[in-house]
């Protein structure tokens, strides 16, 4: 929904909540349920209800627990009956300056600082631990916003006294915590209210007269950022851009102006602005994010901008150029069929809003940033949230280079006349194994992002990695394939459980990357193999349909299992006997157990 991308008009989101809501809930069935605690050291009402737009932007369904005001540390370290009931699958702990105990004075010692310091870690510490060991899942946590007045001044930043070192020095035990626990997540309200403008965030009206830690017409900008942050752990972040390239990673026409002429480096204010812009860009790679090209410019032409001097691109750094005539939409939806990736999943970078109209008002889902001026592209980006970070696995690291061998790939496939010599040309070997540790923050990637070709699209946080990989009523698979074009990482999962002598398949997914490679007759193969030796009689699987899943809705079929049952909204339950004798269906894999 338009209004609900940045920048957005706080106030009118305040204003039309309910209505936005309703239409939300109207345009899509397809959410994933969140049960979300939110634990609130002032009022919370307003955050939660524009939170809940936020996600439910996103395709993700809240349900809320909400704390009674300020109790947010009895919630969490007391009995608690009625959040125990509830069982959330995230909290949300929303505290601010305002909830800090006692500050250091003037004349107070070294030693009785330390002791305030102590005493305020402490605390949230004991808050922390205590709900994870209670309900072992993610924790956002804000960090402190700066004070609203500085008594020494600008000595406030660096004497142990001053409000402004203390609040720095509690946010860094934060960011340590954070560190060392995997779960655990920051929302960054120091910096999220310096951006909104310390000032106005900090407005002391509205605590006095609503308890509000900070100004209403900022909460929408505090929510976004919450909701940005459960999104990403939930696999709803994108993936990668679509570029266009005139007045978007260089100042002027490359046709019109000729390459020697467009605005670009240091010569020029406004190119070093583009070049500025092409460096935050160029910076997503390091992040798994995938670059490409569409462009209404001659191939050639398109290709003397991107790799001139002063350019910080090589034709390398993009998979996909489209470089052509053709309308924008259509290039965008063959990229994304190139890489194997749902539209929605990319943002259309151009600086042309009629071009922005045709592409997102054609694909549904798509975003595209409203640029105007390019000293303005980078703040439009970034604070779109498009990419929120929550984990950085190897596989993220390496995923510009796995889309490059995919298109080497694609172009060996089409030398080919028969695809099983295509496959057998790949020299493909597969580590399949039970879940490892080394790959737990990858498994937990995997099961939030893969959408396509997922049976169940069941979400797991990695403490319920953890637990499902140490019980021993649990199958576990993990699948990691190589190829003569390198490693594709960990790419395929099945975590299955043992009643009796049935193993029930909970999730079954595959990274869409590797499609068309045989790995899930594989990993059947496997499976298979383990549930033999747990003396496993029969295998049940599952598939719920979502909007996304299409592509897998006959696998079982393709599998060898039979069919048992249906319902009108599609969901079948299917079996495997394994009584029957069972013959291997990979043959172009050489795995290892």
């Amino acid at each position: 929904m338009k209004e609900l991308e940045y920048p957005f008009d706080s106030r009118a989101l305040l204003s039309k909540k309910k209505k936005l809501k309703r239409e939300l809930l109207k345009a899509q069935t397809n959410f994933i349920d969140v049960k979300l605690a939110v634990l609130g050291g002032s009022t919370t009402n307003d955050i939660i209800l524009m939170l809940e737009l936020f996600l439910l932007n996103y395709g993700i369904k809240p349900v809320f627990y909400e704390s009674e005001y300020n109790q947010y540390y009895q919630d969490a370290v007391f009995e608690n009956p009625e959040l125990e009931r509830f069982k959330p699958d995230i909290i949300y702990v929303h505290t601010s300056n305002r909830n800090i105990t006692q500050y250091p004075e003037i004349g107070d010692s070294k030693e009785t600082v330390d002791r305030l310091f102590m005493n305020e870690a402490e605390k949230f510490t004991e808050i922390w631990d205590k709900l994870s060991e209670k309900y072992h899942c993610p924790i956002i946590q804000n960090n402190f916003e700066l004070p609203s007045f500085r008594l020494l001044g600008n000595r406030d930043a660096y004497d142990i006294h001053g409000a402004v070192s203390f609040i720095g020095r509690l946010n860094e035990y934060f960011y340590s915590y954070a560190r060392k626990h995997g779960n655990f997540y920051i929302c960054d309200l120091n910096y999220i209210s310096a951006d909104y403008g310390l000032k106005e965030w900090s407005d002391s009206f509205y605590w006095h007269m609503y308890k509000y830690a900070l100004a209403v017409p900022a909460i929408p900008y505090l929510s976004f950022n919450v909701a940005n942050i459960i999104k990403s752990i939930y696999g709803k972040n994108k993936k990668g851009f679509v570029l266009d390239l005139d007045n978007t990673l260089w100042g002027g026409v490359i046709g019109d102006d000729g390459p020697e002429n467009i605005v670009i480096g240091p010569e020029e204010s406004m190119g070093q602005a583009y070049t500025e812009f092409q460096k935050y860009i160029k910076a997503h790679q390091s992040l798994g994010i995938v670059l490409n090209i569409d462009s209404k410019n001659d191939y050639e032409n398109a290709i003397k901008g991107i790799v001139h001097p002063d350019s910080v691109f090589t034709e390398k750094d993009f998979i996909c150029i489209k470089a052509n005539w053709e309308p924008k939409d259509r290039n965008f939806l063959q990229i994304a069929e190139e890489l194997n990736l749902l539209p929605e999943s990319l943002v259309f970078v151009d600086d042309n809003p009629a071009e922005r109209h045709i592409v997102t008002q054609q694909i549904p889902g798509v975003q595209a940033p409203e640029l105007s001026q390019v000293t303005d592209y980078i703040h439009m980006i970034d604070r779109s949230g498009f990419f929120e970070v929550t984990s950085l696995s190897k596989d993220d690291l390496s995923r510009t280079e796995m889309y490059r061998k995919n298109t080497e790939r694609a172009r060996l496939q089409n030398s080919f006349a028969d695809y099983g010599a295509y496959l057998a040309s790949l020299e493909m070997s597969a580590d399949i194994k039970p879940f490892e540790s080394v790959y737990f923050a990858r498994i937990v990637q995997l099961s939030n992002k893969s959408n396509q070709f997922n049976l169940t699209t069941k979400r797991y946080t990695q403490t319920e990695i953890e637990k499902i990989a140490s019980d021993s009523e649990y199958i576990t698979l993990y699948g990691k394939l190589v190829d003569r074009f390198g490693d594709n990482g960990v790419v395929s999962l099945v975590i299955g459980h043992q009643v009796a002598e049935i193993c029930h398949i909970d999730l079954w997914l595959m990274s869409c990357r590797v499609l068309k490679r045989d790995m899930e007759y594989a990993m059947m193969d496997a499976l298979v193999v383990k549930c033999k030796e747990k003396g496993i009689r029969m295998i049940k699987g599952y598939y719920y349909p979502t909007a996304k899943n299409h592509m897998v809705e006959n696998f079982y079929e393709r599998m060898g299992f039979m069919l048992i049952a249906k319902d009108e909204n599609g969901n079948s339950v299917w079996e495997m006997d394994l009584v029957k004798d069972y013959s291997e269906k990979n043959h172009y894999i050489s795995v290892h157990y």
